[in-house]
């Protein structure tokens, strides 16, 4: 059978009014991405011949947010059909199949949506699949009535339905596809008459019916489809998209010692035989090579860890934070902007900011790169095999040569050249038992 054109609809005009946000419902982030951005993910996946985004007046951190998607703007917002009507420009003509998503269910699966295209392939199949849920306390959600062949006969909103009706567990998600040759046709023929005076896309069903063209239900999982609309639902999606995150690195051959505990991010990418401590936080763009062993307590955030290092406990990897084949970054240590070569180890209580360390060399305990002047940012150039002592301050832009040594409690304004020994200490002054005349004078003066 030839594969019909697709088109996808995102409805995402709602203002969100319960987020009590100056920010736009949409663009709350869920695993570092706004919930737009997985409902678009999901909606690319299909690999639609058109896509359209429908936004409310104003929305331009939206419309950004979607870019290059083709957006309209719903004004004044009259319900969720009055905003598939606002689209009909964009839609006009078409006959494959229309997909209607909101933008506010950032949870839903290409594989759901193929689901509902499937069931519209054939020529005698429906006109109209919406997509279902049997969620374990069906609350107020709208219900399914279904006859004995299956077939869709009405959706009921919960206020309207009578107690035998409230008793059907089969519940609307508000995701619904459409035979394009139809959508317009059927939108045409409902109406608002009803306490909000919106134009409802659910009374699309019964006017079908009526045209004599069957719907019917497919079914995916309740937390595919939990649409957020508060920030104890935003909660309640984090949570849902951890555990899926979660799963699918445990699957792909991570360890997790806490799962619970370890916080992803949507693009986090593992290699083989990782292993993860408890309380461990990705943002967007960390890359993780194999064997890596990344202990408790650490951050990191747009960087790349390759094969063999060890990170942590409690260290912090900042964006541009690259660390090399077997490299060791311990506890409290912070690294941003900067490349640690293969081998090289920094252990302890150090920052390494704006600099490259070469392979194999050796941080102290207290070292920090001094990166910034107050106007600009330099750079600090540390050489293979370079040790650095403890405590040690380098000023960039500085460099430090292959296999030098910087003295415990040095600070480095100048280039080391190789195999160099620099140490920078003042001259220790002693006074022979200064420290008890210090104390017999200040006995005196109390």
């Amino acid at each position: 059978m030839t594969k019909r054109k697709t088109a996808i609809l995102i409805l995402a005009a709602g203002k969100g009014t319960r987020m009590k946000s100056d920010l736009e419902k949409v663009l709350h982030p869920l695993a570092g991405m706004e919930m737009i951005g997985h409902v678009l993910s999901a909606a690319l996946a299909l690999a639609p011949d058109r896509l359209v985004a429908v936004i409310g007046k104003d929305m331009t951190d939206v419309e950004t947010a979607l870019a290059p998607v083709v957006t309209v703007v719903q004004d004044p917002p009259m319900g969720t059909g009055h905003g598939v009507m606002a689209a009909r420009e964009h839609l006009a003509g078409f006959d494959g199949d229309v997909l209607v998503v909101f933008g506010d269910t950032p949870l839903l699966l290409p594989q759901s949506l193929t689901a509902m295209l499937e069931a519209l392939a054939d020529p005698s199949s429906p006109s109209v699949v919406v997509l279902g849920m049997r969620p374990d306390d069906p609350g107020q959600y709208g219900r399914l009535v279904t006859g004995s062949d299956g077939d869709l006969l009405a959706i009921v909103e919960y206020a309207d339905a009578d107690s035998e009706t409230r008793r059907i567990p089969l519940c609307n998600s508000g995701v619904m596809a459409f035979r394009g040759e139809h959508l317009f046709d059927l939108l045409d023929s409902i109406g608002n008459d009803n306490a909000k005076g919106e134009y409802y896309l659910t009374d699309v069903i019964s006017v079908a019916r009526e045209k004599g063209l069957s719907c019917c239900v497919v079914e995916a999982d309740e937390k595919e489809l939990l649409g957020v609309n508060s920030r104890s639902d935003l909660a309640w999606a984090e949570k849902v998209l951890q555990d899926r995150l979660r799963a699918q690195a445990m699957e792909g051959g991570v360890t997790m010692a806490d799962p619970a505990s370890v916080f992803l991010a949507f693009d986090t990418e593992f290699g083989r035989d990782v292993t993860l401590g408890p309380n461990i936080c990705f943002g967007r763009g960390v890359k993780v090579g194999d064997r890596v062993e990344i202990r408790a307590f650490s951050h990191i955030e747009r960087a790349e860890i390759k094969a063999d290092a060890v990170i942590g406990p409690f260290a912090r990897l900042r964006p541009g934070a690259e660390i090399g084949i077997g490299a060791h970054v311990g506890n409290f240590v912070e690294i941003k902007n900067a490349v640690l070569e293969k081998g090289a180890k920094v252990n302890h209580l150090s920052y390494i900011g704006d600099a490259s360390v070469g392979a194999g060399a050796n941080i102290g305990a207290g070292t920090i790169t001094c990166n910034y002047d107050g106007l600009k940012k330099s750079h600090t150039e540390i050489a293979a095999g370079a040790f650095i002592g403890s405590n040690t301050s380098l000023v960039a832009p500085v460099s430090i040569g292959a296999r030098a040594v910087i003295g415990a409690g040095s600070v480095i304004t100048e280039d080391v050249s190789d195999d160099d020994l620099v140490l920078t200490r003042a001259k220790p002054t002693k006074k022979t038992d200064g420290a008890k005349r210090y104390r017999d004078k200040s006995k005196k003066v109390s």
